[in-house]
């Protein structure tokens, strides 16, 4: 298996915004992961472009984008509102680029909650299931659940992928959101990795081996909506 050459391109969120993305697609791919980034760093950070590699290795295409603030170059997240849009534009632009494809959108961290807060709003046309690397369910140290409530509007699918260190997702609590949400979600912990997905030494693993991992539980999940 060989690594696909990524396309760069553009998409128009409106009249007046548009923002770059990033399309990687192996020939045989089944399925496309719209990958939205975090909050503090955009498309093109390590970790996502190690992710597309990984889902690209098992025949995961992926839409990379960035949302305007940080085509601005970053600072404060842009209003809900605009990252919807944004969201929306993108999952639009994959449906295009990507005809046939099982569709996925989620994304890392905040990208991934405004995905999800897109879907609960107006379900995103084509969208066969979401998948959320790690879901920021609360601020460090403030435990709620507040921010899953949306969650419970979602009709599709979803994977939570999360570390047993998460600083933003205290794992008691989103494990009592997944189980609260029943069979339409699932999740998978990495053991000891943090928000950013690190792990220490001592756990016995590295951080490339767990960006593989995550890669495959989004093709095994790729796959299970194929099936369905």
């Amino acid at each position: 298996m060989t690594e696909t050459a990524t396309r760069a391109l553009t998409i128009a969120v409106d009249a007046d915004i548009s923002v770059s993305a990033l399309f990687q697609a192996p020939a045989g791919a089944r399925a496309c992961y719209v990958l939205a980034h975090g909050a503090g760093a955009g498309m093109t950070h390590s970790f996502m472009a190690a992710l597309a590699a990984e889902l690209s290795l098992r025949d995961i295409a992926t839409l990379r984008y960035q949302f305007p603030y940080m085509e601005k170059g970053g600072g404060r997240p842009d209003s809900p509102k605009l990252a919807h849009a944004t969201v929306r534009a993108a999952v639009a632009a994959a449906t295009d680029l990507a005809p046939g494809l099982t569709l996925i959108a989620g994304g890392k961290s905040f990208g991934g909650r405004m995905t999800s807060q897109t879907q609960a709003l107006d379900p995103l046309p084509q969208v066969a299931g979401l998948a959320f690397v790690g879901f920021p369910l609360h601020p460090p140290k403030k435990l709620s659940s507040e921010r899953a409530e949306h969650l419970f509007e979602i009709r599709v699918p979803m994977l939570f992928l999360q570390g047993t260190r998460d600083e933003l997702a205290d794992r008691r609590l989103i494990a009592e959101v997944v189980d609260r949400l029943g069979a339409r979600a699932g999740i998978r912990w990495f053991d000891d990795a943090d928000h950013a997905f690190h792990v220490r030494k001592s756990s016995g693993s590295n951080d490339a081996q767990v960006v593989a991992g995550l890669a495959q539980a989004i093709a095994d999940f790729a796959a299970r909506l194929g099936r369905s």
